[in-house]
């Protein structure tokens, strides 16, 4: 296991009714700029809520985000931020929303084009506001960490970037505001948790005792209630278990001290931003051909992962390392996720454009020992297909 530092301030406010605690985290005298995307969160109440328990305190809205963030949209947020001198951002929705308002929040000040921001993947993020977050759908554990992702739709590049300056500096996690989504978007952010957590345990062995377990019942967890979780709209349980699974997905603590992957993300991103398609449901088509092509590579935790989370023991090490493929393809399926590009009527002429792009935006050396090459993201686009 490798050197590490884990660091993470966000505070978790968990449970029923705990958008009415929201105040009591926000300084007294902050002027506010909430931040939501589109209807659903107005229809749902989540917004009346919010908006009573911040009643007397200086408060505007932006709405609109869009479920890829885009730069365009986000500069207006950024405009009236300034305009307004405002300097508190609260977040309400779900990844998109909180992605955009950290964005929104190191944009504000940033001295040069906040463009930067995205082609720097951050790095010269010197500052930025505070905000919080309600979250409306668990899927990107963006409610805990300091990642974000953000679209140009002028360019069709999608380009993300990290900072410890972009941890919310809480966030509001009450389960029954999922209850009312629609089961689409539940479906993507089991999905999207499932393959968080494999960029970070599918590599190669690094005697990570705790780390492995923990990403193993965080997968095992997810594998059995994935597909309840979607019939059983209002089953409290079972969405609260999935929102929590969400979070720790990617707060950074099953990463820590061990290799990482992420290239089946990178790719990903280069499909949805040329064709729109939800994040999640990029990665369920990536990920199984990523793993059949780099199975040499990645051969001793596929095993482990074929055992531990699928009871896999039987047979040859090709059979059981295909079974376990084989049955990560049947789980996103489960989840009514298709896993070829053909079913977004995507054929063997778009892969010379996605792999231009992996191309422009550095992406030719993925993967955990940076052997992904453009070449080998070539065959993994072929091989989903």
């Amino acid at each position: 296991m490798q050197n590490f530092q884990y660091y993470n301030p966000t505070r978790i406010i968990f449970g029923k009714n705990t958008i009415a605690k929201i105040a009591e985290h926000i300084p007294e005298h902050a002027r506010i700029l909430m931040l939501y995307g589109g209807s659903s969160a107005e229809k749902n109440g989540t917004l009346g809520e919010v908006r009573f328990a911040l009643a007397g305190r200086t408060v505007q809205e932006f709405g609109g985000i869009e479920s890829n963030p885009t730069y365009e949209t986000l500069m207006q947020a950024v405009e009236i931020v300034r305009r307004e001198k405002l300097d508190f951002l609260l977040a309400v929705g779900g990844g998109s929303v909180i992605d955009g308002t950290k964005f929104v929040a190191a944009a504000v000040n940033h001295i040069s084009d906040p463009w930067d921001i995205l082609t720097t993947h951050g790095v010269n993020v010197t500052q930025a506001l505070p905000f919080g977050t309600v979250l409306t759908l668990p899927a990107t554990g963006s409610e805990m960490n300091s990642f974000s992702v953000i679209t140009r739709s002028e360019t069709r590049e999608k380009l993300g970037f990290a900072s410890p300056r972009v941890y919310p500096s809480f966030s509001v996690l009450d389960p029954t505001k999922t209850f009312t989504l629609p089961l689409r978007q539940v479906a993507n952010g089991v999905a999207d948790s499932f393959v968080h957590t494999i960029e970070q345990y599918l590599t190669y062995p690094a005697d990570a005792m705790v780390q492995d377990r923990f990403a193993e019942g965080l997968l095992k967890s997810l594998v059995e209630i994935g597909p309840k979780v979607i019939t059983e709209r209002e089953n409290y349980d079972l969405r609260a278990n999935f929102m929590w699974i969400a979070t720790l997905a990617l707060n950074g603590l099953i990463g820590a001290g061990v290799p990482q992957d992420w290239a089946t993300h990178m790719i990903g991103h280069e499909i949805t931003a040329r064709y729109d398609i939800d994040h999640a449901r990029t990665l369920a088509v990536v990920l199984p051909s990523m793993l059949r092509i780099r199975k040499e590579a990645k051969r001793a935790k596929l095993l482990q992962y074929a055992a531990r989370v699928w009871n896999l023991h039987d047979g040859t090490e090709d059979e059981r390392i295909e079974a376990a493929i084989s049955n990560t393809e049947g789980f996103f399926q489960s989840l009514e996720i298709p896993t070829r590009l053909s079913a977004y009527e995507i054929g063997p002429d778009a892969i010379d454009g996605l792999i231009a792009q992996l191309n422009v935006h550095g992406m030719t050396a993925l993967g955990e020992k940076q052997d992904v090459s453009l070449d080998v993201s070539r065959r993994v686009l072929e091989a989903a297909l």
